[in-house]
């Protein structure tokens, strides 16, 4: 089939330097199909061959569906459905199915509903956003991953203000430890207020204090998150933006001068048909990104062990949805016995993620060139997933960053404030953990590759996700953005509140959510044609999760979750691969 060509005129005047309009809106789904495409085309590994890609059907409502220009459910369609198409050659490889023969359908609302998996889940009828607003999640909780954060002033440490320069604003990040940041700025973080609205205006008072560049330099020299609110054509000038651009959105290398290692077929289960079925995954991460990747796998069928360490802290929510499909076990690798435990799980891996600091993990022999050593020496070659802020290299690859450091680099966040009429530089957040979702499936879809690769001539691969690509892919001349008139249709349908620049991702979240409900009744019901109820009670009762995106025309083969979320560090330790 061939798709209408796609032309963006400039929109300076209207988002921000280095930012373009479409000068015709697709409906969503043809949209999606065109994104795909461009991915598709330019994804090293990814099958060039035009009758593959035509088994990719894209649905939906084809207006957008989120607040602002950026069109990040059209992308989240394009990537599961390149994860589908490749699901499908592995099914080609293992069963002998001709991926011509076996289709892929994504639903563009579905996947936009996908970036706010973390609040659309139920349980027992009630819904994770209810249960958000009125304090009863904390209840589910029998340990708690994140002591004091919830603290008013340690919401606020994470939000957008203006600095010195009136026209720059600086996303100000507190990570798991805000204390660490109001200290190291002269902010007393045992300070009691009122309204969480008089915390923020305190932590302006005193950012407002600072230049752009000297906070910059503060947060380097401290080792702390943060990031100006760059307009799209300001990162893309930096060095750190340059060096980003030189490398792919899914980001896959054969590590040739690694030991060859034979080729691995894929395992045959006779009881599970879906593409990744006996694949053993294992993932050391925190947040979204990376458990999002190792979710994704397991609807995949993989075999995910997520490793957590009950010291180190996360936030609570996560563990309801984002554990979906894995087992979890707790082990401080600190503690001699727990990396021995460690290191025999990693012997028999066939893919290993690692969400912390670039180099982090390599400094404790746990980085790509350690694994490929193991490897090696049992003749069999590894995937390393590296999940980061800002890519492999560049000047900025080793400094740690979260969602929203990613959307204020990349000109995300800058323009989503000249979206809603604020004055310039007054930036906002994207109002889902846009960048976390789709860095999770680019990992994922690189996994998939890598797999492929590895069945059909061999070798160990390193795969890269970045959360600022993950941003800056959607800001591209060729994908385009929403113009004004079309931003007002979607705020008439679904009457979304504004963004401003205090809140946290979850609280903007809830806001979206409400608006779906409104403009998009029933979508999100329980019993929902986008939703799936586990037969059997989890450890949080009866549960009902947003269903995986992609649909495989095998339904057997189709991607589902056979297990329910659990707690991180649930499992015993001596558990092993099954």
């Amino acid at each position: 089939m061939t798709y209408k060509s796609h032309e963006t005129i400039a929109g300076d005047d209207v988002y921000g330097p280095g930012t373009f309009i479409d000068k015709e809106v697709l409906p969503v789904p043809e949209d999606a199909r065109r994104i795909f495409e461009i991915l598709a085309s330019r994804t090293p590994g990814f099958t060039k061959d035009k009758a593959a890609w035509d088994t990719v059907h894209f649905e939906g409502n084809p207006n957008p569906m989120i607040p602002g220009p950026i069109k990040s459910p059209a992308v989240s369609a394009a990537l599961h459905a390149m994860a589908g198409l490749v699901g499908n050659e592995l099914l080609e490889l293992r069963d002998g199915k001709r991926v011509t023969d076996n289709k892929v359908t994504v639903d563009t609302d579905h996947a936009g509903f996908w970036l706010g998996t973390i609040l659309t889940t139920y349980f027992d009828g009630v819904d994770a956003s209810s249960l958000s607003r009125s304090g009863e999640l904390n209840k589910l909780f029998t340990r708690d991953f994140q002591p004091g954060f919830g603290r008013p002033i340690a919401l606020r440490t994470t939000a957008i203000y203006q600095t010195k320069d009136p026209k720059v604003w600086y996303q100000l990040h507190g990570s798991l430890d805000a204390d660490k940041t109001l200290i190291s700025m002269g902010m007393d973080p045992k300070i009691v207020l009122g309204s969480p609205h008089e915390y923020y205006d305190y932590i302006q008072d005193h950012v407002r204090r600072w230049s752009p560049d000297e906070l910059e330099m503060h947060n380097v020299r401290h080792g702390l998150c943060g990031s100006i609110c760059y307009t799209p054509d300001a990162w893309r000038k930096t060095l750190f933006g340059k060096r980003l651009a030189e490398h792919p959105l899914v980001n896959v290398s054969e590590e040739t001068y690694a030991k060859p290692t034979p080729k691995i077929p894929l395992p045959k289960i006779q009881t599970d048909r879906r593409p990744l079925a006996g694949v053993k995954v294992l993932e050391m991460v925190r947040i979204i990104a990376g458990p999002e990747a190792g979710a994704t796998l397991a609807s995949y069928g993989a075999d995910v062990i997520r490793v957590n360490c009950s010291r180190l802290p996360d936030l609570n929510m996560l563990q309801l949805t984002l554990n979906a499909g894995k087992r979890t076990i707790d082990l401080d690798i600190t503690k001699e016995e727990d990396m021995t435990r460690l290191r025999e799980l990693i012997e028999d891996v066939d893919v290993f993620v690692q969400g912390f600091r670039l180099g982090s993990l390599g400094r404790k022999g746990l980085g790509l060139h350690d694994l490929l050593k193991v490897a090696a020496n049992r003749d069999k070659g590894i995937i390393y997933v590296d999940e980061n802020c800002y890519g492999p290299d560049g000047p900025f690859a080793e400094r740690p960053g979260w969602q929203q450091i990613g959307d204020a680099a990349s000109g995300s966040s800058y323009i989503m404030g000249r979206s809603q009429g604020y004055e310039e530089g007054k930036s906002t957040l994207p109002s889902l953990p846009v960048s976390d979702m789709i860095t999770g499936i680019v990992g994922a879809l690189g996994v998939m590759i890598a797999l492929r690769e590895r069945a059909v001539k061999g070798g160990s691969y390193h795969v890269m996700a970045s959360l600022v690509a993950a941003d800056t892919f959607a800001l591209e001349k060729e994908v385009g953005l929403y113009p004004p008139e079309t931003l007002q249709g979607i705020t008439e349908q679904f009457a979304f509140q504004p963004i401003t620049t205090d809140l946290f991702v979850t609280e903007i979240l809830r806001l979206v959510i409400d608006g779906w409900k409104r403009g998009l009744p029933g979508y999100l019901d329980e019993d929902s044609k986008f939703m799936m109820t586990f037969d059997e009670p989890g450890f949080w009762g009866r549960q009902t999760l947003l269903r995986p995106v992609a649909r495989l025309g095998d339904q057997e083969a189709t991607p589902t979750w056979t297990t329910p979320p659990v707690p991180h560090c649930h499992h015993d330790r001596g558990i092993n691969w099954k």
